[in-house]
Formats: C-alpha cells, structure tokens, sequence
C-alpha cells in the first residue's frame, strides 16, 4: 500500500510539471504567433521625432490598428514613402486627414484655413516645401510631418509626399529599446 501511494504521489508530481511545462510552450508559440502576424518592430534613424522618439530607439508597430478605419490626427504611423516597398520604413505624425485642406503659412499649418492650435510642436516651420499653397488630400491620403519640424522629411518634400493609406504599415505604440526610454505612445 505505502509504494502505491509513493508512486500515485511521484505520477501526480511529474504530471504537474509536465503541464506547467506545456502550458509554458502554449504561451511562448501564441505570443510568437501574435508577434509574427500582428506586430513589427523598427528601429528609428535620425531625429526628426524628436523629442517623442529619439535617434535609434526600437518601437512597436501595430500591424493592425488601420485595418478597419484610419489614423487620427496626431497618432504616429509608419509608412512606406511614396509607396515603395523597400526597407526603409518612416515614422512620422498624422496632421492632416483625408479631404482637408493643407498649407503652411508664415511658420504655422493651416487646416481648411484655421491654424492648428494644439499643435504638439511650438517651432515655427522654416521650410513650407509642398505645402507653401494649399495642398487638398485625396481619399484616404494623409499629411504627415515629424515633430522635429525643422530637422524632418516629410510630406513637405516630394521624395514622401502625402501618405496613402495602403502604404501605411501601422501604428507606433510603444518605444522597446533603449530600456531607460522603454513607454508607451
């Protein structure tokens, strides 16, 4: 009777840790299957987000934040410029929406002619490039401009352009590396 007891108790030890082993194995294969096809990472190159996003942080993309509707104004959205597939991916912020009116003016954008007053940059723009006279956005084409205003390519310049939803790779929520800048967006 004692050895059937000691084996039931052995049995009962080893079945434990081989489900707390599995259960281990599901939740590494889901959170790799979720990482794989819903999220992506890129690491940012230069300053022109600065001071959200530093020089060659690692951020988090939401592959899937657009799917059903698009951005909002402010969010930060990488995106593929002028539609090229390449490796480069660009980080910037969504200022203007689809079928608005776009223009900056004596240092200030301008929506559907009012100035943007909660603006997240307070730099006076220096460089108005595209958007010197009213640029009118198409549907599902968004202005983007990085938060460094003066130190950034972005939809001032024809070599990005407006950004078309299609060429948007997804939302930027989270800041993965270095450790000490490790937030949420």
């Amino acid at each position: 009777m004692i050895s059937f007891q000691r084996r039931y108790q052995e049995n009962t030890k080893l079945l434990t840790v081989c489900k707390w082993i599995a259960d281990l194995l599901i939740v590494i294969l889901l959170a790799y299957t979720l990482t794989l096809f819903l999220c992506d990472r890129t690491t940012i190159s230069g300053n022109s987000m600065q001071p959200a996003i530093e020089n060659e942080d690692t951020v988090l993309l939401n592959r899937i934040a657009y799917s059903f509707h698009g951005p909002k104004r402010y969010s930060i959205i990488a995106f593929h410029p002028n539609g090229v597939k390449t490796s480069k991916i660009y980080v910037k912020r969504v200022i203007g929406l689809p079928g608005e009116t776009i223009q900056i003016h004596d240092g200030k954008v301008y929506i559907n002619g009012s100035v943007l007053e909660d603006d997240v940059s307070e730099d006076d723009i220096l460089t108005a490039g595209l958007a010197a006279g009213e640029l009118t956005l198409g549907e599902n084409e968004y202005f983007v401009l990085g938060d460094n205003r003066n130190n950034s390519e972005d939809s001032r310049f024809a070599n990005v352009g407006v950004v078309k939803k299609d060429d948007i790779v997804g939302s930027v929520w989270f800041i993965a590396s270095p450790m000490k800048r490790m937030r949420l967006l």
